[in-house]
C-alpha cells in the first residue's frame, strides 16, 4: 500500500549521498514533453547537495539525450532496464535473440500488425506505414521511423514496439511466453527479451556500484515502472499514474504539471 501526501519515520539527512532514479514521460516530462521549471529546479538542487541522478525509462539512448543533455545527467537504465549506462559507460547490455526477433516478426505480418525495432543509436520499422506507428511516435514527438524490416538482422535490438490494440495482444502474450510485454499506449505495447525489466537493469546497476536498493529512491508513473517501484526502498508514484502503479509505490506526489517531482522530494526528504 502507498502514503499519499504522508511521511512516517525519520526523515533523511540530504547530507547523505542518494541515488535516484527519475522514470522521464510523464514523471520528469509533462503532457507537452517540457520539463517544468520546478522539476528542472529540483534536480539542479539534487545535484548541488552531491546526488547521483539516473534516469530509468523505457526510452531508447538516442531518444532520451536532450533530456540528459538539458538536466546534465551521464546515467541511465534505458530500453526498460535492457542497457544501462554509468557516468557515459555502459555497464550491462541484454539484447533481444534474434530468432526470437524472427519468430514474433512472422506472427505479427501475419496478423497485420507492425513491429519498430530500436538499437542504441535508431530505430526501424516492418512496414512503410502504418496508422498506429503514426500515432504512437507522435506522442512522443517522432516521426514515423524509416522502413527496413530486416533491420533487427543487422544490429542489437535491446527493444521492439508492437503496434495493436488491446483486445488483440493476447496471442503474442500466449505465443512468446519467453518475451515481456509492457503496454505504453493504447495501440503499442515495449517487447522486451525474457526477464526484462526497469528493475532488473536498476538491480544490474545498483550491484555494479554495491548499492543497496533499500536506500535508493524511484520516481515512476506508468505501467513499466511498477517493479521499480516495488523494488526501491523509497518510491514515489506520481499524482498522474494509474491506481495500479500507485498501489506498487511507497508514497505518491503531485501530477507532474502540479510540482510532482519538488514535491515528491520534500515528502521522502531529500529536498528541503
Amino acid at each position: 500500500m502507498y502514503e499519499q501526501g504522508m511521511l512516517h519515520g525519520t526523515r533523511t539527512s540530504t547530507s547523505a549521498k542518494r541515488l535516484i532514479f527519475f522514470d522521464i514521460d510523464g514523471t520528469l516530462l509533462d503532457y507537452n514533453k517540457r520539463i517544468p521549471t520546478s522539476s528542472r529546479q529540483a534536480i539542479y538542487e539534487l545535484k548541488a547537495a552531491g546526488h547521483e541522478i539516473v534516469l530509468a525509462t523505457g526510452r531508447s539512448p538516442f531518444m532520451l539525450q536532450a533530456v540528459a543533455a538539458e538536466l546534465e545527467i551521464h546515467s541511465y537504465v534505458g530500453f526498460n532496464g535492457q542497457y544501462v549506462v554509468l557516468n557515459d559507460q555502459l555497464v550491462y547490455a541484454n539484447p533481444h535473440l534474434t530468432d526470437e526477433l524472427s519468430r514474433l516478426a512472422a506472427v505479427a505480418e501475419q496478423s497485420g500488425h507492425a513491429l519498430v525495432y530500436l538499437d542504441h543509436e535508431t530505430m526501424r520499422a516492418s512496414q512503410a506505414y502504418d496508422p498506429y506507428v503514426e500515432e504512437c511516435m507522435g506522442s512522443l514527438k517522432y516521426p514515423h521511423p524509416e522502413y527496413d524490416p530486416d533491420f533487427y538482422h543487422q544490429r542489437s535490438i535491446y527493444q521492439s514496439m508492437l503496434f495493436c490494440p488491446e483486445h488483440e495482444e493476447g496471442q503474442y502474450r500466449k505465443r512468446f511466453t519467453s518475451l515481456q510485454f509492457v503496454r505504453w499506449h493504447p495501440y503499442s505495447l515495449d517487447v522486451l527479451p525474457g526477464g526484462g525489466s526497469k528493475a532488473n537493469g536498476i538491480k544490474q546497476l545498483l550491484h555494479y556500484m554495491q548499492y543497496d536498493p533499500r536506500e535508493a529512491y524511484a520516481f515512476g508513473d506508468n505501467l513499466n515502472d511498477m517493479e521499480m517501484l516495488q523494488y526501491i526502498g523509497n518510491s514515489v508514484a506520481m499524482g498522474n499514474s494509474p491506481e495500479a502503479v500507485k498501489q506498487h509505490a511507497k508514497y505518491v506526489t503531485t501530477d507532474v504539471d502540479k510540482d510532482g517531482i519538488a514535491n515528491g522530494l520534500r515528502m521522502v526528504g531529500l529536498l528541503p
